[in-house]
């Protein structure tokens, strides 16, 4: 079993920047997906981005291509979402989870979530 743990959210203006980290335990990361979703008040979970542990290979959201960076420490056993250029509506709580299954975006397909940080951006 996997125990996920986000920090690293706030408030910050538009245009700034967050780094959100997700450190797990339980069990090494090795072999499984770790996705960043977010989820608004109102709205359903909507995807971020992906990472595959084993081979560093990431995927983005087209709302935050070339501003968010997914990214992995294997020694710290931590997965990192770099959120540049921030915009109102990436307000939202961040969730980071885990999955198996290959190339997906839905949240159905994650097992292991963490509890989520708040990301608040003002304008």
């Amino acid at each position: 079993q996997v125990q996920l743990v986000e920090s690293g959210g706030g408030l910050v203006q538009a245009g700034g920047s967050l780094r959100l980290s997700c450190a797990a335990s339980g069990r090494t990361l090795s072999g499984y997906r770790v996705g960043w979703f977010r989820q608004a008040p109102g709205n359903e979970r909507e995807f971020v981005a992906r990472i595959t542990w084993s081979t560093g290979n990431t995927y983005y959201a087209d709302s935050v291509k070339g501003r968010f960076t997914i990214s992995r420490d294997s020694a710290e056993n931590t997965v990192y979402l770099q959120m540049n250029s921030l915009k109102p509506e990436d307000t939202a709580v961040y969730y980071c989870a885990t999955t198996t299954v290959l190339a997906t975006r839905s949240a159905r397909d994650y097992n292991y979530w963490g509890q989520g940080t708040q990301v608040t951006v003002s304008s």
